[in-house]
């Protein structure tokens, strides 16, 4: 199958999963010129995308709007339509099992359901962050179950997702996108879709190592973010402020890259991608132990920050029973609204469980009723700071009025360095 439906932009492409990672892909390849389908089981998603709307911050309405007015994109819970396209790409949750293992069942139910309308000269593409060996081990045989052959008959492709979700610099459309094909022609006509609506195409020689790549991107932060909070634990043993320690290492010029300590890892890749190198790594008798413990020193933040909120109020004569405590930020990182994963919600239900009243800010995420807590955000103001025994800074926010805080509350705990530039005796930091 020539390649030229890709480059012309004649091609018909879908995109299965239209969350973080797949409306804004979708919305590329629209505003590229292609024609674009973009598929989901969820059905009020399908009809908000319709109607322009989008769910997705990184996505303004605005744009999504005008792509669906053009007729460049509609989006349907119909799967039978994958029988018109050219390519499809799979941009569905992989998460894991809470024994560390791998969930492929979203992937197997977008598989199953390409593998009833697969049909000569499909591309398929797996977006989903998965284990070395996924897509040829797993999704190769599920479609060549259909007696059409490989780089001959359809294409199969994996090409990693980098979103970094609220990261105005660094988009969909201009990070740089790995790929690699099960045949040398599988890479060609995965290289040619993305070539048309990105800056840049990265080829490599295999599936693995597209999978392999993405891997070690995350588990290269894991184990750095590891290190410095092990770091933060032990300059806390030593009263030494760890935070003085790293921008000093940072002034060397060479040699060094900083890396910061938080109260836990949180989001879509880095708290949960190291784990499927592990798991893989299992099944060929290695034992991946940077990982693994990187993992369990992360793990560990969450209880860190609780007992550092514990030692503070006792400075105040306060137990954490019956103690008013703030939380401001849920959301995993600074100035978006997502918070899968994130530390804030253990740190929550930890203080809770020891009978902490608790109640949180966040601009972007209003409630915590699909996090199966009772919370709704207040408001943040001098009385509410200042009700609260103790302010605990979990996330940073720009829309956040730090001056406030410390102006109002009797203690801080301040998790990410916010307040470095504020010498207050009622600031603790991590």
């Amino acid at each position: 199958m020539s390649i030229e439906r890709f480059q012309n932009r004649t091609a018909r492409v879908g995109v299965i999963g239209l969350g973080y990672v797949g409306l804004p892909l979708a919305v590329e390849f629209a505003e590229a010129g292609y024609r674009v389908t973009g598929f989901d089981v969820v059905e009020e998603k399908v009809r908000t995308i319709n109607e322009g709307v989008s769910h997705i911050k990184d996505v303004p309405s605005s744009a999504l709007a005008a792509v669906v007015k053009s007729g460049h994109l509609t989006a349907t819970a119909d799967f039978s339509r994958i029988r018109e396209l050219d390519s499809v790409n799979i941009c569905v949750p992989t998460p894991l099992r809470k024994t560390k293992d791998p969930d492929v069942s979203y992937i197997v139910a977008a598989v199953e359901r390409i593998a009833e309308n697969l049909h000569p000269g499909l591309l398929v593409l797996l977006e989903s962050t998965t284990y070395p060996g996924n897509t040829d081990e797993l999704i190769l045989p599920m479609l060549e179950a259909s007696g059409l052959k490989v780089g001959e008959d359809f294409y199969l492709a994996f090409s990693p997702e980098r979103v970094d979700p609220g990261n105005p610099k660094f988009t969909t459309q201009n990070i740089p996108k790995v790929v690699g094909g099960i045949t040398p022609a599988c890479t060609e006509q995965a290289a040619a879709l993305y070539g048309a609506a990105l800056e840049k195409v990265v080829p490599v020689s295999s599936t693995r190592v597209a999978e392999m790549v993405k891997l070690l991107e995350n588990t290269f932060r894991s184990v750095n973010i590891g290190l410095v909070n092990e770091l933060a634990l032990m300059c806390d043993s030593m009263k030494i402020d760890v935070w003085e320690v790293i921008d000093a290492a940072a002034t060397k010029p060479f040699g060094f890259m900083p890396f910061y300590p938080g109260p836990g890892l949180g989001g879509h890749c880095i708290p949960i991608d190291p784990f499927y190198l592990s798991w893989k790594a299992r099944q060929v008798g290695f034992e991946a132990r940077f990982i693994e413990l990187a993992g369990q020193v992360n793990s560990f933040m969450p209880r860190h920050v609780v007992a550092k909120v514990t030692e503070a109020l006792n400075a105040h004569e306060k137990s954490v029973k019956g103690a008013a405590i703030l939380v401001l930020g849920v959301a995993y990182k600074n100035d978006i609204d997502d918070v899968r994963e994130s530390p804030a919600l253990d740190i929550i239900r930890q203080l809770q469980e020891l009978g902490g009243e608790v109640s949180y800010h966040d601009p972007y995420v209003p409630d915590l009723s699909g996090e199966g807590i009772d919370l709704g955000s207040v408001a943040l103001t001098a009385e509410t700071a200042g009700a609260a025994d103790i302010v605990l800074i979990t996330t940073r926010h720009d829309a956040t009025d730090y001056d406030l805080v410390v102006e109002s509350a009797k203690v801080v705990l301040d998790t990410r360095n916010v307040l470095k530039d504020r010498n207050s005796s009622k600031v603790w930091r991590l």
